[in-house]
């Protein structure tokens, strides 16, 4: 039977319906289910989301992806997102998102995904799409809104200059000004806007002050 999965299904994360319908030569397939789970040859993530057991894999499943698929609508942003970028230093272990829709956590049998809301005005903007080898595709926050995503999530700092912003930014994101710099400011902008938000302003202004002095430097 699990030769037979392996074979209707090309890829190591699949949904239910994608899981019934390979099993439909089978007269009873939801006690077939039951069997495969009892088994570990394949994993609830969640219900109606699934992974083949450890081993039938054929390759690494993504996590990236699992993290669009167990709530949205999401995207990947915050903490995992800064670090997938080189940004922070810290490898985040829980994958975070951002949603518009109520803030969610979960805990499954392959780590834990954390999902924050952010205003719908902010959560349409700063999306990029990052291709997979094998043709299939998962969302993630650019960079700079990934940062934007994190910093508005930090609640009481008291920002309210620039200089404040740079010590948040390098002592307790722990980024390096150098990093900052190769940010697009205009972009911070537009995110500043969607969120309404004095404290992206500042951060923009920030950035865009940082590639000034960078480029005065390299002129000097």
């Amino acid at each position: 039977m699990i030769e037979q999965l392996r074979k209707a299904i090309p890829f190591e994360e699949f949904d239910y319906q994608t899981l019934l319908d390979s099993l439909q030569g089978y007269a009873f397939p939801r006690k077939k289910i039951t069997s495969l789970l009892r088994k570990q040859e394949i994993i609830r993530v969640k219900k109606g989301l699934y992974l083949f057991g450890e081993d039938r894999r054929r390759s690494p499943y993504c996590r990236e992806l699992l993290a669009n698929l167990i709530y949205g609508p999401s995207y990947i942003s915050l903490e995992y997102a800064l670090h997938y970028y080189g940004l922070t230093p810290e490898r985040a272990e829980t994958i975070t998102s951002v949603t518009c829709g109520r803030s969610r956590h979960f805990e499954t049998p392959v780590g834990c995904f954390r999902y924050r809301m952010i205003p719908m005005s902010a959560f349409c903007i700063g999306i990029d799409r990052v291709e997979l080898a094998d043709g299939r595709s998962f969302l993630m926050a650019a960079p700079e809104k990934a940062l934007s995503d994190r910093v508005m999530q930090e609640r009481g700092s008291g920002i309210t200059t620039r200089k404040g912003m740079l010590q948040y930014l390098t002592d307790n994101l722990r980024i390096e000004p150098s990093a900052l710099q190769q940010l697009d400011a205009a972009g911070l902008v537009i995110i500043a806007a969607a969120y309404r938000s004095n404290r992206l302003k500042l951060l923009a202004g920030l950035v865009k002050q940082l590639q000034t002095g960078q480029q005065e430097r390299n002129n000097a």
